[in-house]
């Protein structure tokens, strides 16, 4: 049977984006990961009920990051603003690069401050592209969901908020938002 679906809000695939981006941060020593449990579960990729089935927000951003399996990781530096929680502060954006086997690069960024954009100048030492495609996964608020009755609540989306010139990208991440761009 289908887990309750109220589990599985927009902050379940910021965990998944950011978590992530650290296996990411640490190839040298993270050479495989994996989601153990994909279907009606905590942190499901897939939900079903019956005949019925939907993608989870989780399964999109497995889908988004899909870019960067057997790509090599690049070194991104990132001025981002701080997400403060009670004494609690934590950077507010996570990032991760890499030069997939196509030879485009891919950046990965999400955003956690779930009420405030960030206004992000990327260095990508030694990238030269011109052009980019990206998508976006986020939603209103923090307790979308994707349910039998709207299956689409959260989906990628395309984006458009970022401009490149020589090696550095400039991003206007929205709040609680998870984006993947692709270089060329």
């Amino acid at each position: 049977s289908c887990p309750d679906s109220d589990k599985l809000r927009l902050a379940t695939p910021l965990g998944a984006g950011l978590t992530l981006n650290i296996f990411h941060a640490h190839a040298d020593r993270v050479r495989l990961a994996a989601i153990a449990q994909m279907v009606n579960v905590l942190q499901a990729m897939i939900l079903t009920d019956g005949n019925r089935m939907l993608l989870t927000p989780t399964y999109h951003v497995f889908d988004m990051y899909s870019v960067f399996q057997g790509a090599t990781s690049l070194p991104v530096s990132l001025d981002a603003p701080r997400y403060s929680l009670s004494d609690r502060s934590v950077p507010g954006v996570s990032a991760s690069a890499a030069r997939g086997t196509d030879g485009a690069v891919h950046v990965a960024l999400v955003n956690l401050d779930p009420g405030h954009a960030a206004s992000l100048a990327l260095r990508l030492p030694g990238v030269r592209a011109t052009k980019f495609t990206a998508r976006i996964l986020t939603a209103e608020s923090l307790g979308a969901h994707n349910t039998f009755a709207s299956p689409q609540a959260i989906a990628p989306a395309p984006f458009r908020d970022a401009t490149l010139r020589a090696d550095v990208l400039r991003v206007e991440l929205p709040a609680k938002s998870v984006v993947v761009l692709t270089l060329r």
